[in-house]
């Protein structure tokens, strides 16, 4: 749905998806951060538990989500070839706020205007909990991971480097 045909905040948004998906989940407000070690310590959770939605062009008007843990980043030839494609980018802040209704640092894979594919890197913990963005800046969702890849069907892959 286009974002101007749905009024919600990206909040509101993110927290009917979240609702509907049925996946159980607690919401954190903890106001902004300034790095995944403070973004963890408001959670209650290790910084490999804090997931990045990234969102990652494959073409026009094709995009796709990326879950990276905390403390890793896209390894572009990997995911590359996990998507079976040779160009990938990163839009800029307005394309990227195009692409799903949010903007970035609120990026989450619920509520999305679109609901694009997602892939989930294999180094995110399994089988326990995860925080993933809230819709705007300070909100976070707790959900475990494996409820997390199911709900949204996500592809899981190598597709992550340490920082």
């Amino acid at each position: 749905m286009p974002e101007s045909a749905n009024p919600a905040s990206g909040e509101e948004r993110a927290a009917a998806a979240l609702a509907a998906s049925g996946i159980a989940h607690t919401a954190t407000r903890h106001g902004r951060v300034g790095s995944l070690e403070e973004a963890a310590a408001a959670r209650g959770l290790r910084p490999d538990q804090v997931l990045k939605t990234i969102v990652v062009r494959r073409g026009e008007g094709d995009h796709v989500f990326v879950l990276v843990p905390g403390g890793r980043a896209i390894a572009w030839p990997k995911l590359r070839e996990a998507l079976g494609v040779s160009r990938l980018s990163l839009p800029d802040a307005e394309a990227a706020r195009a692409a799903t209704g949010y903007e970035r640092g609120t990026i989450t894979p619920f509520g999305s205007t679109h609901a694009w594919p997602v892939i989930a890197d294999a180094r995110i913990p399994a089988a326990g909990p995860v925080s993933i963005g809230g819709g705007a800046h300070g909100v976070a969702y707790t959900v475990d991971a494996d409820a997390l890849v199911a709900a949204r069907a996500a592809t899981v892959a190598d597709v992550t480097d340490p920082e």
